[in-house]
């Protein structure tokens, strides 16, 4: 890797490590990425941006009823080929960074193994979000070539993962999923994390009738127990990204939950909060007011899917935020013809965003560059 690229993210690392990794606006000012930043705060556009989110597919082996991504999924995947000669177009660029996530399952694309070779040979640094089920088949690239993979669990036992992610077939994939955690802990050169989804469902008379709220203790102790490095507890979304509202008496319960997690905390071994759930937490309103009328970090980071190229996740699929199709072009003609502020964010992204601290930064530096102090590269996930 160049020398510009952040550290390797280790065991030996600590907590320190995860909690810098989740500051989104001191990450710009990181040296080698701050002039980037500086061009978008002014108007101009980027050869490319710095990070890529990539949906190598869009089939699930798991079948959660309450999935975001439900409306987008089983739609194809990118060609073995064409996603291969991707990466090579994306090692050739100016992109820092790739997450492969989904829409689908990553690690159900037969090319993804080539694709993190390239990217890794190229030197940028790639990011994994997986159920988990198909680890093991990948291990020795996941243990050796992600700075990071993060692994939606939702469930402290193998009952209620069951209820809220069943497998297309009869027997819960909790078992596997926990023992390719276990695996890839004692490997891993990355941060390994669990994330935990709060959910509950209710019945005709609006009373909660199943929810996995009572399990946040149990999963973050086995989270810790099986080697993680982080525990993330996130608050759920409706279809169009807006948290849902909490009961008092739920919120409570999860608290307290993590109040006692946070006594095992050490230094290889963090419990955190997701922003969506700091929301619902501080009783914040599911809507995020912005003034700001373009998405600066739109032009940072873009979201490449097998049905097209958009803004950014939240708009996965929505067909304003389609800004281009890596299909027919190469990522370099797609990016040069891309319009990068089709969202106007005070009217398109009234949820929680966790970019919006980003956003309101980079206004900021378009009226004030003037800089105190940059830092040194330690993490190009902006």
């Amino acid at each position: 890797m160049p020398d510009s690229s952040p550290v390797q993210p280790g065991p030996t690392l600590g907590t320190q490590f995860v909690e810098r990794n989740l500051d989104l606006v001191g990450k710009l000012y990181q040296r080698s990425l701050h002039p980037a930043v500086l061009d978008v705060a002014h108007g101009k556009r980027l050869p490319a941006p710095l990070v890529v989110d990539l949906d190598p597919t869009t089939v699930c082996d798991l079948a959660c009823p309450e999935c975001i991504s439900s409306q987008v999924l089983h739609h194809g995947q990118i060609g073995q080929d064409r996603i291969v000669r991707l990466a090579h177009e994306l090692a050739e660029s100016d992109v820092r960074a790739v997450i492969l996530i989904g829409g689908g399952e990553p690690l159900l694309h037969r090319s993804v193994g080539r694709i993190i070779e390239v990217l890794h040979e190229a030197g940028i640094q790639v990011g994994l979000v997986t159920n988990g089920t198909q680890i093991h088949r990948h291990i020795d690239r996941l243990a050796g070539m992600m700075s990071w993979v993060r692994v939606s669990v939702d469930a402290g036992s193998a009952n209620t993962y069951q209820a809220f992610r069943p497998s297309r077939g009869k027997h819960s994939a909790f078992p596997q999923v926990i023992e390719n955690m276990r695996l890839l802990a004692t490997r891993k050169q990355g941060r390994l994390g669990y994330s935990f989804l709060l959910m509950q469902r209710f019945d005709s008379a609006g009373k909660v009738a199943e929810s996995n709220y009572d399990e946040v203790y149990r999963a973050g102790v086995l989270a810790r127990e099986i080697g993680c490095d982080y525990f993330e507890v996130k608050a759920m979304l409706d279809e169009d990204h807006y948290t849902v509202n909490q009961r008092l008496e739920d919120i409570e319960t999860v608290e307290e939950q993590i109040a006692r997690l946070r006594e095992s905390e050490g230094d290889t071994f963090r419990v955190l909060h997701s922003s969506n759930w700091q929301a619902v937490r501080h009783s914040a309103s599911p809507e995020q007011p912005k003034e700001y009328h373009t998405c600066a970090v739109a032009e940072l980071r873009t979201t490449v899917t097998p049905t097209g190229v958009f803004v950014c996740p939240y708009h996965r699929g929505n067909p304003k935020g389609r800004i281009g199709d890596i299909q027919r072009t190469s990522f370099a003609e797609m990016w040069s013809a891309a319009d990068t502020t089709v969202i106007d964010p005070s009217e398109d992204c009234r949820f929680v965003c966790a970019r919006h601290g980003t956003n309101q930064e980079i206004s900021r530096l378009a009226d004030h560059p003037e800089v105190g102090g940059l830092v040194e590269d330690f993490d190009p996930f902006i």
